[in-house]
């Protein structure tokens, strides 16, 4: 999870690191991919400030369909935390074949090294994908319990910038659910993708660190892209967007605003991508 193809290929923010390919050793298989990205968006937010990012995940999967894998990101703006300006997540989780299609249980740690623990959080996820006609579908639902990274801590982004809490040690939870589909070209190396996420949380302020994976406790996001695979390298390009309307952002506000222009950093914008597999 992260649960998003959102970091390698713009899955639009949302992302878990894919397109790698395997190198089997016995029963046990190793992927993994680095990819550079216009904007590293997280559920149509940017946590780069509206700027590239440099990503790369590996996974190491048992024949048995368990698994465990890290993967990373640089941050700037929003997803600060004090820190390295780093996000680390670590995940783990089982799948395994239901039919013509698979369910996959985990839970993915996400981590800001450096920056302050109460930022760092975890949360379960379930995915169920499966062929529907000539596209691949997928349908999650992650949920994380109540934790001070997602608590609301500020009632305000002017709040924040005053540096008092208005509710310290809060603590609140998240829902996300979202569909990814995508359908290859026949006799092309293109394949054209959609995500639709929503997102449900306590948190109708900000974090404890002036953020919150929910800024607005509930909104969709969703994408619309196309991959092209050349060689070992895949190419994407991604219209990602939310619902977070003017007085969201202005309510969140500075913090939700662009370090350079001070424009919302969930705003409609054309993310692209290219992911190397290894």
């Amino acid at each position: 999870m992260k649960i998003r193809l959102a970091a390698a290929v713009a899955l639009a923010a949302v992302a878990t690191p894919a397109f790698a390919q395997d190198e089997e050793t016995g029963p046990i298989t190793v992927s993994g991919s680095a990819a550079l990205v216009s904007d590293y968006r997280f559920r149509g937010v940017s946590m780069s400030d509206k700027e590239m990012a440099v990503q790369a995940g590996a996974t190491i999967s048992h024949e048995s369909g368990l698994y465990v894998g890290t993967w990373g990101s640089n941050l700037a703006g929003w997803g600060t935390f004090l820190g390295s300006n780093m996000e680390l997540d670590i995940y783990g989780g089982y799948k395994f074949p239901v039919g013509d299609a698979s369910v996959d249980v985990g839970l993915t740690w996400y981590m800001y090294p450096g920056g302050l623990d109460k930022t760092d959080f975890a949360e379960p996820y379930i995915k169920l994908s499966a062929p529907v006609g000539p596209a691949s579908v997928l349908v999650g639902a992650a949920y994380a319990p109540k934790q001070e990274a997602l608590g609301q801590w500020y009632n305000s982004g002017a709040s924040a910038v005053s540096g008092v809490y208005d509710n310290p040690g809060a603590k609140a939870d998240n829902l996300y659910l979202w569909t990814d589909v995508s359908a290859a070209i026949p006799d092309t190396a293109l394949t054209l993708k959609a995500h639709l996420g929503y997102t449900n949380g306590g948190n109708e302020g900000l974090g404890p660190q002036g953020t919150s994976v929910s800024p607005t406790g509930e909104y969709i996001d969703w994408m619309l892209g196309a991959d092209y695979a050349l060689g070992p390298v895949t190419l994407g390009v991604s219209y990602v967007d939310t619902d977070l309307s003017a007085a969201d952002f202005n309510y969140l506000t500075p913090n939700f605003s662009s370090t350079k222009d001070g424009s919302s950093i969930a705003g409609s914008r054309v993310v692209v991508s290219a992911t190397v597999a290894f």
